[in-house]
């Protein structure tokens, strides 16, 4: 006769039944009187409730006050760079002679360059080509670097040492003397030809990152475990270590983007970057740097707006960071 205390389930179907009559009874404990569910089978307090690390860096970013305003800030200044006739109703082209470096006036808050344009409206106007820039290039590098970093970790062997080798060359050019070199023979004036040399000095710090990060995800056990049952190189690298191991570059590229509007800032001033008649900050602060003592609204506008937004994505990448490390919980 059977003994009454074995399930039913382990008579019909035999041993290779465990796994499955061990998940229906842990399913079953869910909603069993002073089992996880609760007394009565009530739904478990949603509080208790496992978190991923992104649910919880999501937590605390939102309970950080450093993130909120920068994330305030910029996202005030993404929405006057796609529409800044909303705060600004004139023509950041606009000239006359007769008001050159003139103070503020009624109307014109932060008064007149040396042609006599509006340096408000140049200020709000600048925002688009910085804003670019920043994005654009902080995109191309991160999806750049980590690709080329996370076949390189992934794949190791002469694929690494190549890829290693080939960052050593480009962090060993000074940024700045690249770029006066890259751009000085470039005709084009506009933002993507600074995009293109950021993007193509940018990589290799975003492919450290990433090649560093996914080595150590690949030797977690669930990547060894999906590794036995039979997952390809593309899903692993797609399902289990590619989530795993974007923090690390988040964080960096987030931290990277602040740096890359200074730089852009930083090029046109020298001449190389944007170039007339687009409107940046980089550009207005060249024109007004030998005029500082007669006018220094002329310089103080733009640089400071440069300077508050260039420390709103610092502050931002810092906010990111300290949710996403678990070493700083």
């Amino acid at each position: 006769m059977p003994d009454p205390y074995v399930p039913k389930e382990a008579i019909a179907h035999g041993d290779g039944a465990t796994a499955n009559l061990a998940i229906g009874e842990a399913e079953s404990l869910e909603g069993a009187p002073g089992g996880p569910g609760g007394p009565g089978g009530a739904p478990a307090d949603p509080s208790l409730k496992a978190r991923s690390l992104w649910s919880d860096a999501w937590h605390d970013l939102r309970r950080n006050p450093i993130f909120i305003i920068s994330a305030l800030v910029i996202l005030f200044l993404i929405v006057i760079a796609i529409w800044p006739s909303l705060i600004a109703s004139g023509s950041p082209y606009k000239a006359d002679l007769t008001k050159a470096q003139r103070g503020a006036s009624p109307g014109h808050p932060f008064g007149y360059d040396t042609q006599g344009r509006d340096v408000y409206t140049r200020v709000v106007y600048g925002a688009r080509a910085s804003i670019t820039v920043g994005i654009c290039a902080t995109a191309g590098a991160a999806l750049l670097g980590s690709v080329l970093g996370g076949l390189a970790g992934f794949f190791g062997g002469w694929w690494d040492a190549l890829l290693s080798r080939i960052a050593d060359v480009f962090f060993g050019i000074p940024i700045i003397l690249g770029g006066l070199v890259f751009l000085s023979v470039v005709t084009s004036g506009s933002v993507w030809p600074v995009v293109g040399f950021i993007v193509l000095l940018g990589w290799p710090q975003i492919s450290r990152i990433a090649r560093g990060s996914v080595v150590t995800i690949k030797q977690n056990d669930f990547v060894q475990a999906a590794r036995a049952l039979g997952a390809g190189n593309g899903r692993l690298l797609l399902r289990h270590i590619a989530p795993n191991a974007v923090a690390p570059v988040i964080v960096v590229a987030t931290i990277a983007l602040g740096t890359y509007i200074a730089l852009e800032a930083t090029l046109s001033f020298l001449g190389v970057g944007l170039k007339p008649p687009t409107v940046s900050w980089g550009i207005d602060i060249s024109d007004a740097a030998t005029r500082i003592r007669n006018a220094p609204h002329m310089l103080l506008w733009p640089a400071g707006a440069l300077s508050i937004t260039v420390l709103a994505f610092i502050m931002l990448g810092d906010a990111v960071r300290d949710a996403l490390d678990p070493k700083l919980r």
